[in-house]
């Protein structure tokens, strides 16, 4: 039985799709993080916006009611995962929806596997069925829904597989293509071939 010290994190896939030497770097030189103003002024905004969204109404998410509960960790032996989804809507017929703040101005494909991995744990944590999620765009404060399709599912697993394979071989994945999101890495230092 694994536990979530062994695990892999949602934002291990999160980061993986955006960039894998990332995940390459935490997992396989662990302990070199440097701590950015990016980092610090995110995890500020998204504690600022847990206290605002328990006071929205749960019509935003196209349900009369359900339960809310925010930062609700989940852990799946199956997948070998864990994270802290920021707020789950739990209806009385049985369904699930994972609901993930970010402060990015649109959502990105990262976001979806995301978004896809806690959608997976929240069936197997809740046993309740997920069709859909949420992406609150903190800035903007826009809601923006998400279908769980076969696809971003089967995506999901694929890059699971991609990271352990990745981690086990201890190899560092070539450099992303776009450049332009390397500027404000916090291992931009680390990467001499960008």
């Amino acid at each position: 039985m694994i536990d979530d010290v062994d695990a892999l994190t949602v934002t291990d896939l999160k980061q993986y799709v955006f960039c894998p030497r990332v995940v390459f770097y935490e997992h396989c030189l662990p302990h070199v993080r440097p701590r950015t103003y990016k980092m610090d002024a995110g995890k500020a905004r998204h504690e600022d916006e847990a206290d605002r969204a328990s006071r929205r109404v749960i019509t935003r998410y196209d349900i009369v009611e359900g339960e809310r509960r925010f930062n609700v960790r989940l852990f799946s032996e199956r997948l070998g995962l864990w994270g802290l989804l920021d707020e789950v809507v739990l209806t009385s017929n049985g369904i699930a929806i994972p609901v993930d703040y970010k402060l990015a101005t649109n959502i990105s494909p990262n976001h979806r596997v995301q978004l896809t991995a806690y959608a997976m744990m929240l069936e197997e944590c809740e046993k309740r069925r997920v069709d859909q999620g949420f992406v609150y765009l903190i800035g903007s404060r826009k809601l923006v829904c998400v279908p769980i399709t076969t696809k971003l599912r089967e995506t999901t697993l694929a890059v699971l597989d991609e990271i352990k394979v990745m981690i086990s071989a201890e190899r560092m994945p070539p450099p992303v293509t776009r450049k332009g999101q390397c500027t404000a890495c916090e291992f931009r230092r680390f990467c001499n071939d960008v």
